[in-house]
């Protein structure tokens, strides 16, 4: 199996920076752009070149730093073609179902809208690491800014059909938040119940919580659980559609 090395590291306030490396390849990716200073230093930290930047959507928190770090590395910048008039400084547009060769790794596109259209994940099926941006957090998922509840259900349930052991790398620290929400919608989740534990903990010794797995984010999540019966009857909408489910636990959210 091609070797592909992800360090973690924080940007602005709850922010993930990740860079991605194939020390066989030499190329190095920046997943979206928060903060340059931070990606500035890991990149000196562990002596790589940016080659690379993979952008997940246009936020100004995902693609502020496309311009001056392009502007230093020369790097090529993968992203939406959806979303390609609000990416700063795109080389590559690139779709749902489209792949991309990044060194010796092949990258698979999904198009998951809800939280903005033309957002994108960026799956290394070899490597088994998903980078979900925002629109799938550890026990969470984006808030609609631009597209449906359909939409986002449908983005969604790509992620889910992934290997359970995927992991996923999404790009804020708002579980122990999220974990709080998931509670108070499905309270007799057991699996639930021991994962808001070991959340707490980590949190209080400055622990990340992510990357998370596929697996354990459809056990736990809420926005991955509109068919639980459980759910459902807390939400009092037992066999409701579950597109209409979905889009209840995501107005409980906004509100919560």
């Amino acid at each position: 199996m091609a070797n592909l090395e992800v360090h973690q590291f924080p940007c602005l306030s709850d922010n993930y920076g990740y860079l991605i490396h194939d020390p066989d390849a030499g190329v190095t990716a920046a997943i979206d752009t928060p903060e340059v200073a931070p990606i500035s230093d890991a990149l000196e930290e562990k002596g790589w070149q940016l080659t690379h930047i993979f952008n997940t959507h246009h936020h100004f928190d995902h693609s502020g730093g496309n311009e001056e770090l392009k502007a230093k590395w020369s790097c090529t910048i993968v992203g939406s073609r959806d979303d390609a008039g609000r990416i700063p400084g795109i080389d590559v547009l690139v779709g749902d179902g489209d792949t991309y060769q990044f060194g010796s790794h092949e990258v698979q596109v999904f198009d998951v809208s809800g939280h903005t259209i033309g957002h994108i994940a960026f799956y290394f099926a070899e490597a088994n690491k998903l980078f979900s941006g925002d629109a799938l957090f550890a026990l969470g998922c984006g808030r609609l800014f631009e597209g449906s509840a359909d939409q986002m259900w449908t983005s969604l349930q790509k992620l889910a059909a992934l290997p359970d052991d995927t992991g996923v790398y999404c790009a804020h620290e708002y579980t122990q938040a999220n974990a709080a929400f998931a509670l108070s919608v499905e309270p007799q989740n057991d699996d639930l119940q021991q994962r808001s534990k070991k959340i707490d903990a980590l949190r209080a010794d400055n622990k990340p919580t992510v990357p998370s797995s596929i697996g354990l984010e459809k056990a736990t999540n809420p926005f991955l659980r509109p068919m639980s019966p459980d759910l459902q009857s807390n939400l009092n909408m037992t066999g409701a559609d579950l597109v209409e489910v979905f889009a209840e636990t995501r107005r409980r959210k906004d509100n919560f």
